[in-house]
């Protein structure tokens, strides 16, 4: 750590020379699409006589070249989906006007790559060629189960890079809570673009980007329905009868100009998702075995509707209305868990998207993003009464889940990005969260029963009982304020370096130190033009989510009380001189000392141009994270008896605190481009290790006075992963998407399946066992998507009409993974797997294009 620390602050020296650098000649300028909206990743190309170098347009679609001697020169740009433009410009002793190019819309291609096209090594250093990324095509052709590309990229993620809140969801520049954006909208899906990017608070491989389609001139649509149905899916290992199972997708985008097209356009999609599915129950009860099929429907509808319209030449507004209705019922079933205990979600979401981006000069652009949101979620027990759990045997009784929960939110964005000689300035203010959410908690109001096993069932001897009561609605205000400044450096024509610091901030934490360093360069050997070699360091703090709040706010003793009560009676738990009234309740609070905890990332690595369109890159990350989140019982009695807490007048008194860590270390080789004549795709291959001593801010040690079993594997630890994402086309008659996932078996933990401590809750483990001793199986998946075009017309307003079908396959060898396997000791399950991902599944689908 101390080593890192001290590479950042000399790296952060070199900057200080570079201002008094004498500054040449130069050719600049900004690249938009035909409505004045900025177009970043756009491909520039500069020739000239023996000079030919090749950058690619910042966030904002600004590009520069430095260093340029007197002569004439051609400027060529290409974007995807865009028709090329090109430019002469002649440099005398004085650096041109900066150039303004507005891209058109190419002709309709049906061509399938992952994000292949002109990639090309280059020392910009949000360009590193290890990212992982979706481009417009593959997300119509790649096997992607149920359209859901959120699911399938997260594939590509770094599990030790996640933050305590889920992977952080990134959509056109703005951080959301979700992405229900259908395929046929989207532009592109990408992982670790810019890792070191100040604007997020989260690494580049702990966060997926989702860029929408940009605005048209001309009217295109697309209509999208997929279908599946059990009858030609794989039986289900866990299974007694085939489970029913029939998926309807219906999806359609929209998009055009207004008027004359001119200055306004329009874009509008649509999905209605239907799930007739069944959830698959295996357990152990009294009675012996028992295996269900319980019918699990679900209903998704979303709707999006966005306008773009160019004020005035350099002043482009958009505004976005998005609506999403969700349906789920007999939720939670399967497993070891009964149809009984199973709940329903209803949930509606709004929200509205207001964009603004202003280039005052080609050199100086504004980008303005603030969103409005509102949500409704209501979770509903299926049955009433006490729940009862015979831990990893059978769960029955009433759900107890009984929950609303409500949110009214805000997100804001604000960057200004400016450009002068060998620097390119980007600096803003990054609200993530300013939301009042409120909660009306009924869950768990008639109690929960739990059982070590079997017998002790048979023979009513529970060793707990937890019980809620009291006020069950709070409401508070979630404040997450964070600041950003990054300078990119052109140190020289092969040499970028860039700069940032963040600052973070949230409320509720009394920690207002959180400045995070970032520094990341790309440098390219001059004797080796198509190899660069890339690096950085920097911090990344974290933030503890709305629940950890909303529990300090209801456990306070006084307004949501839980009564947690070892060895109970049954039915009855409690005795005939004891009341529910005064009975200790527990309290959750923050340690004295909390602190938001942080993320120091490292890493170098080669990025080498193998063909025009083909690249290598070999890259070394470690991550260090320092403070985390983790829960300790600091009542819990005492050894060695553990039979009485040391404060009576409370029962679990959970203190959250940032005493955790986490350790990684990860080597990637990702090949991407057109890697051979026929196959175009993604590759990644990974070799990583990940020791930590938390599994999250609600995670609990064994032994709350006794911290030396915790550190191990992480939950999330896999030595080895490789996944493929790509397309072969060995001819015009059709088109195959590939997609292979293989990985090594995740840890889990040996337990007594006893509450030896006698705490309430089984997490004990046999002496001298440490956390996540246990080896759970490795992955495999194999996928594969057939896809053959029909054109319907010739090309009109450069779109072809033509309907595409499709036939996917995954899972297509029929592996079983199987999961949930139980290490509890007392279960009669000890050592199996209660449950296995889906088997080989077959879908249809047909899209039209216009």
């Amino acid at each position: 750590m101390k080593r890192c620390c001290i590479v950042i602050l000399c790296l952060f020296t070199l900057m200080l020379p570079v201002q008094s650098l004498a500054q040449s000649a130069s050719i600049s300028g900004i690249v938009q699409d035909q409505s004045g909206a900025a177009m970043p990743d756009a491909l520039v190309t500069l020739r000239g006589g023996a000079d030919a170098r090749t950058t690619r347009t910042s966030t904002v679609g600004a590009f520069s070249f430095e260093k340029v001697s007197a002569g004439t020169y051609d400027v060529q740009v290409e974007h995807e989906g865009f028709k090329a433009a090109g430019a002469r410009v002649t440099v005398a002793n004085r650096s041109p006007r900066p150039i303004e190019f507005k891209l058109q819309i190419a002709n309709f291609q049906q061509e399938i790559t992952v994000a292949a096209d002109a990639v090309q090594v280059n020392t910009q250093t949000d360009n590193n060629l290890d990212v992982a990324a979706l481009d417009r095509n593959a997300l119509d052709n790649a096997p992607i189960f149920d359209q859901n590309y959120i699911a399938t990229m997260s594939r590509f993620l770094d599990s030790g890079a996640i933050g305590t809140s889920g992977v952080t969801l990134i959509m056109d520049g703005l951080q959301v809570n979700n992405i229900s954006l259908p395929p046929s909208a989207i532009q592109e899906v990408k992982i670790n673009q810019n890792p070191y990017s100040p604007e997020f608070m989260r690494p580049g491989r702990g966060r997926i980007e989702v860029v929408t389609k940009a605005a048209a001139s001309a009217y295109h649509g697309t209509a999208n329905f997929v279908f599946r149905d059990n009858r030609i899916n794989a039986r289900e290992p866990f299974a007694a009868t085939r489970p029913q199972e029939q998926r309807r997708i219906v999806e359609s985008s929209l998009t055009g100009p207004i008027g004359s097209g001119k200055t306004s356009s329009f874009l509008f999609a649509g999905t209605f998702q239907s799930e007739a599915a069944q959830s698959i129950v295996y357990a152990i009860d009294p009675s012996g075995e028992v295996r269900a099929n319980v019918p699990s429907p679900q209903r998704d509808a979303d709707l999006s509707a966005r306008i773009s319209h160019q004020l005035e030449e350099k002043n482009t507004i958009g505004i976005r209305y998005e609506a999403r209705y969700q349906y789920a019922k007999n939720q939670g079933v399967g497993g070891v868990v009964l149809p009984e205990a199973a709940r329903n979600l209803r949930n509606r979401e709004d929200l509205i998207t207001y964009t603004q981006t202003t280039a005052f000069t080609p050199k100086l652009v504004n980008d303005f993003r603030i969103l409005f949101g509102k949500e409704h979620q209501r979770i509903r027990s299926v049955q009433s009464g006490p729940r009862i759990v015979v831990l990893d045997a059978f769960t029955r009784g009433g759900a107890q889940a009984d929950r609303l929960q409500t949110e009214y939110h805000t997100v804001f964005h604000d960057a200004m990005s400016w450009s002068h000689g060998r620097h390119t300035l980007r600096m803003g203010l990054d609200v993530p969260d300013l939301s009042r959410r409120g909660l009306e908690d009924h869950t768990n109001f008639q109690g929960t029963f739990t059982f070590s096993s079997l017998q002790d069932y048979l023979q009513d001897r529970p060793f707990s009982f937890i019980q809620q009561a009291g006020q069950d609605k709070v409401i508070f205000w979630e404040k997450v304020v964070s600041g950003f400044i990054l300078d990119d450096i052109r140190v020289r024509p092969n040499f970028t370096l860039s700069v940032a610091a963040r600052y973070d901030w949230q409320n509720y934490f009394h920690d207002k130190n959180n400045v995070s360093p970032r520094i990341a360069f790309a440098y390219g050997p001059a004797h080796h033009p198509k190899t660069v070699i890339r690096g950085g360091a920097g911090f990344f703090y974290d933030r503890s989510g709305p629940n950890a709040i909303f529990d300090i706010l209801r456990y306070n003793g006084r307004q949501l009380l839980q009564y947690v009560i070892t060895n109970p009676g049954y039915p009855n738990p409690w005795s005939s001189t004891q009341q529910s009234q005064a009975a200790p309740s527990s309290i959750v609070k923050l340690a004295q000392d909390v602190r938001i905890p942080y993320l120091m990332q490292f890493g170098i690595g080669v990025e080498r141009q193998l063909s025009k369109s083909t690249t290598l890159a070999i890259n070394y990350t470690g991550n260090e994270s320092v403070g985390m989140f983790r829960s300790r019982d600091v009542n819990a009695p005492p050894a060695p008896s553990y039979a009485v807490r040391p404060d009576p007048g409370f029962a679990v008194v959970r203190r959250i605190e940032s005493s955790g860590r986490l350790e990684s270390h990860s080597l990637d080789v990702s090949l991407r481009g057109n890697i051979t004549r026929f196959f175009s795709g993604l590759t990644q291959y990974t070799l990583s290790r990940a020791y930590n001593n938390t599994s999250g801010i609600n995670s609990f040690p064994a032994n709350s006075y006794d911290l030396s079993g915790e550190w191990g594997r992480a939950d999330f630890d896999q030595r080895h992963r490789f996944n493929l994402l790509g397309t072969i086309k060995p001819g015009k008659l059709f088109n195959l998407g590939l997609g292979i996932s293989l990985n090594t078996g995740r840890p889990y933990s040996l337990t007594t399946g006893r509450d030896d401590y006698h705490v309430g809750t089984a997490t004990a483990r046999p002496a001298g066992v440490g956390r996540n001793t246990l080896r759970g199986p490795g992955y495999a998946e194999y996928d594969l998507r057939w896809s053959r075009d029909f054109r319907l017309s010739p090309p009109k307003n450069e779109v072809a009409q033509t309907i595409t079908f499709s036939f996917d396959a995954f899972n297509v060898l029929n592996h079983v993974n199987y999961t949930s396997y139980v290490g509890n000791l007392s279960s009669p399950l000890f050592g199996h797997a209660v449950a296995a991902l889906p088997p080989r599944r077959l879908q249809l689908s047909t899209r039209f294009n216009f």
